[in-house]
């Protein structure tokens, strides 16, 4: 089998293209997340703690010289990347947790014993009347 053949046939296999629409709605997803953590979550925080922008927090390690820019640890960044994280994070659980509740089947009803055919209930009168 050609590489080619095999190839097409993987790429159209119903999880690859699962898959990549997953990845494309999670990228979009991504970006409206980060957009609300930092243009609506992070500003009143902000405000709560002082006024202080999280994008701007760091911490500068060498001074800028010569045209060189300055090393700084952008720790705000990664607070708000943090916060990206865990809204998201919650999001994908509540997602997975609606999703497995419609999976739930319901319970299945106690089959009925079918009704005996009119031979059994003739045999069953015969063996009762045997008994006796």
């Amino acid at each position: 089998m050609s590489i080619l053949k095999e190839f097409r046939e993987f790429a159209v296999k119903g999880n690859v293209v699962d898959l990549a629409v997953g990845v494309i709605i999670g990228g979009a997803f991504g970006k409206i997340v980060s957009s609300f953590v930092s243009d609506i979550v992070m500003p009143p925080i902000g405000l709560l703690v002082g006024g202080v922008d999280f994008k701007d927090l760091a911490v500068v390690l060498k001074e800028a010289q010569n045209g060189a820019e300055a090393v700084t640890l952008k720790y705000g960044a990664f607070i708000q990347n943090v916060f990206d994280f865990v809204i998201i994070a919650m999001a994908v659980f509540a997602m997975v947790k609606v999703i497995n509740n419609l999976k739930k089947a319901p319970a299945p009803e106690p089959e009925k014993a079918p009704e005996p055919t009119a031979e059994e209930k003739l045999l069953t009168e015969i063996r009762d009347l045997l008994k006796k």
